[in-house]
């Protein structure tokens, strides 16, 4: 079998027929073999099984007019995320002491499940990012206007996917359905489509006045968008984020130029922590080192993995407090090259330490800086 991105075009429904070769799909993909047998709850998924779910949500995508009339690269980008929503289902499923089947936490589990999925097949940043951001937000368009962050978070969608698509894909979930409340959450998801159209971001990004403005939006609960915030910034902080083995270093020695340049590595060998040690102190080291660099109003560079959004936002937050301008470098290579990179380093990361590493793996955002560069 061959293992590339490439089968979501090769096994995405087309016309006249539109017909999920579903067979196919499962022979293809091991990920969606494991959703066989998974029990869900019969109340809001009478069909059986998330395989079976998953097989009636990819077939009900293929009857959407709308679906049919977007461009190839289009359609099976939203086939793939169909085939993916639920990926992290068999990882979250649990039956409580009353017999209840849950799957709580799945939408954010599937995040992380996709971006490694999809990395490993060598699926194009931009298209897995795209996909990871549907699957994150697939339930939203349910429940949307019970939602008090419902416009952060279509703003946020807008800027990352696409909130027509995220419609499309709820319209799919909760039609490859047997639930007796199908009909008030297609009207809720129809809500959902207004709201957005009536923001302007149902199929284009929200206009942020500047990357500042949209930098402390995201970071200010309340905030009208519109508001063209002053930028008071005084250095910039640029963060590093990348797996071991990604190439920090590196993109340090070419660009970091004569700034000063935190390291977690040069941390950890003057402590004497392991990477597979606790790293409080290591943080905690970095945290002083940065707050030099801040008081003194000095440009400097944050070398740490950085890979979860939530150890980014303590270094962001850190900055932002001292009206700094964050820029996030975020370096990737694909999994080969990573272990090979690695491997060469004097002190290579053990395995079982990426493994986790890559399972907590967030990829930076533009709603978590003022810029995000790739590399």
């Amino acid at each position: 079998m061959r293992s590339d991105w490439t089968l979501f075009a090769e096994l995405c429904p087309d016309g006249p027929s539109w017909t999920v070769p579903w067979a196919r799909v499962e022979e293809e993909f091991e990920w969606i073999r494991r959703l066989r047998g998974v029990p869900q709850d019969p109340v809001h998924h009478g069909e059986g099984d998330v395989a079976t779910h998953t097989r009636m949500a990819a077939e009900a995508l293929a009857t959407q007019p709308a679906w049919r009339a977007l461009p190839p690269a289009e359609r099976v980008r939203l086939f793939g995320a169909v085939l993916l929503h639920d990926v992290a289902k068999p990882d979250c499923t649990r039956t409580d002491d009353d017999g209840r089947i849950t799957a709580h936490g799945h939408s954010r589990r599937g995040d992380l499940t996709v971006r490694r999925i999809l990395w490993e097949l060598g699926a194009p940043r931009a298209w897995r990012e795209h996909v990871a951001a549907l699957v994150r937000h697939h339930q939203v368009p349910f429940w949307a206007l019970e939602r008090p962050d419902l416009e952060q978070i279509v703003l946020r969608v807008s800027l990352l996917a696409s909130n027509r698509d995220l419609a499309m894909l709820a319209d799919a979930d909760i039609t490859g359905r047997i639930c007796g409340d199908r009909d008030d959450v297609l009207g809720n998801i129809e809500l959902f489509r207004e709201f957005c159209a009536d923001l302007g971001v149902l199929d284009r990004p929200w206009p942020f006045a500047s990357d500042h403005a949209r930098f402390q939006y995201f970071r200010t609960p309340g905030r009208d968008p519109r508001y063209a915030a002053y930028d008071d910034t005084r250095l910039t902080m640029t963060v590093l984020s990348g797996l071991p083995g990604a190439g920090k270093d590196t993109w340090v020695a070419a660009h970091a130029e004569d700034q000063p340049v935190i390291s977690l590595d040069v941390i950890r060998d003057r402590l004497g922590v392991k990477p597979s040690d606790g790293q409080r102190a290591v943080a905690a080291a970095a945290h002083e080192e940065a707050r030099v660099h801040l008081r003194a109003r000095r440009d400097f560079v944050w070398n740490a993995t950085n890979i979860s959004r939530q150890h980014r936002d303590l270094c962001i937050g850190l900055g932002a407090a001292y009206h700094a301008r964050v820029e996030i470098v975020a370096l990737e290579v694909p999994p080969q090259t990573l272990l090979r990179q690695n491997g060469g380093r004097p002190a290579p990361v053990p395995p079982a330490v990426i493994h986790r590493l890559i399972g907590k793996w967030e990829s930076p955002d533009v709603t978590e800086a003022h810029a995000v560069h790739l590399g």
